[in-house]
């Protein structure tokens, strides 16, 4: 490899005095979005099966860790959730096997798949089946990211972070964890990275176009990564391999629409405009950071005190970044933070009950609207932390930008 060849990332090549033709700029700006895989990661010696056992040793511990979340004087696998007892374990019952059925007006095969295994064991475990289910979704979507995100993130311990953070979501104890239903928020999660990452292997491609596939018949809301999609078939070189996420995708979307078009119910009604503003200022940014320290900081600041700070301090960071950080920095947080913004107005011009509903610190209905959203800021920092590691590591502000973010 020549000297011109080696740049880092978002650095121009010698194509850059060549005058761009109509659309280049566009392209190079999405081609950073989807950066070409990295060479392998050694496994420090570890055969292939010692390797997928890990894996799945990691999966099973993340699932406790989901698990031992959920407080109270009950434990999670002692609980049942909304629709998991009263829709989808009587249907298994009544109807096994028949998961291709809409409810609500979508298809949402993740959760009736697992309504379908708690029919099968006896009724009295069937909380058991559910909480497990949920507990290991989550963490596996959160190991996926790990994996998904290397393209992105260049250093195995934030990687781990981004991880950590699908595990650690700070509203999951609200509605999300440890059962069946809203399994498919961490899908929606999922397919994100999926739809980013560009796997070397062929392994790495299928689990990819499974993840993808099950987040498209999860919820009518995985059409929103239409755009996403595209973008990747528009930069992206036509090798089967690299569009294997994008076939499984499409697959699952063929169904999600089939589901759609046969089906005669919707549970979503327009609600005022101006939710979408209040919900992504106090149901995304203030407790992104923390849902019990959003708390310590009403009880300082008021609401909207509270809301100015926490949000303040994370757009300002996210700006700094966008403005001082290489290309592939800047499109992602601009990406992730667009995408957030609008999962949140759809979801709260559609489905959230606005502001009068009741919130406390151990319940909010409506929480699993923030899922996506929070997740992808916390994305969009520790990606941040990792361009000014990778820029300017070991000088005293990159290691204070990384201690901080």
């Amino acid at each position: 490899m020549s000297a011109p060849d080696v740049r880092a990332p978002g650095q121009a090549g010698p194509a850059a005095d060549e005058p761009a033709g109509p659309g280049q700029g566009v392209r190079d700006a999405l081609a950073d979005l989807f950066p070409a895989p990295a060479e392998p990661a050694p496994r420090a010696g570890l055969p292939r099966w010692a390797f997928i056992l890990l894996q799945v040793a990691v999966i099973a511990a993340g699932a406790l860790v989901m698990l031992a979340r959920i407080g109270g004087t009950k434990p999670a696998w002692d609980r049942v959730w909304a629709e998991d007892p009263g829709i989808y374990l009587p249907w298994a019952l009544s109807h096994p096997w028949h998961l291709l059925q809409s409810y609500g007006g979508y298809l949402q095969l993740a959760p009736r798949l697992i309504g379908q295994v708690a029919a099968i064991v006896p009724i009295r475990d069937a909380s058991v089946v559910f909480a497990a289910g949920g507990a290991l979704a989550a963490s596996a979507c959160g190991l996926f990211a790990y994996h998904a995100s290397a393209g992105q993130v260049s250093s195995r311990w934030l990687r781990a972070l981004i991880g950590l953070s699908v595990l650690l979501l700070p509203v999951a104890q609200l509605e999300i964890a440890d059962n069946g239903v809203n399994t498919i928020w961490y899908l929606l999660t999922a397919v994100f990275w999926a739809a980013l990452w560009r796997p070397r292997g062929t392994s790495g491609a299928v689990v990819a176009a499974v993840v993808a596939f099950f987040a498209a018949t999860a919820s009518s809301l995985a059409l929103l990564f239409v755009p996403l999609f595209a973008a990747r078939a528009f930069v992206v070189p036509r090798r089967p391999r690299e569009h294997a996420v994008t076939v499984g995708y499409g697959l699952g979307l063929v169904l999600q629409l089939a589901v759609i078009a046969t089906s005669h119910l919707s549970r979503l009604r327009p609600h005022n405009p101006v939710n979408a503003v209040l919900f992504y200022a106090h149901e995304v940014l203030l407790p992104a950071l923390g849902w019990h320290i959003s708390w310590h900081l009403r009880d300082l600041l008021g609401w909207n005190g509270a809301t100015v700070l926490v949000g303040g301090l994370i757009l300002i960071v996210l700006a700094a970044a966008a403005i001082t950080q290489p290309g592939r920095c800047r499109v992602f947080i601009v990406a992730a933070v667009a995408y957030g913004l609008l999962f949140a107005a759809v979801t709260s011009a559609l489905a959230w009950g606005g502001p009068g509903q009741r919130v406390t610190v151990r319940f909010e209905h409506g929480a699993r609207y923030s899922t996506l959203p929070i997740l992808l800021l916390d994305a969009a920092l520790i990606v941040a932390a990792d361009a000014y590691a990778r820029r300017w590591w070991p000088r005293p502000k990159a290691i204070a930008a990384v201690a901080v973010l």
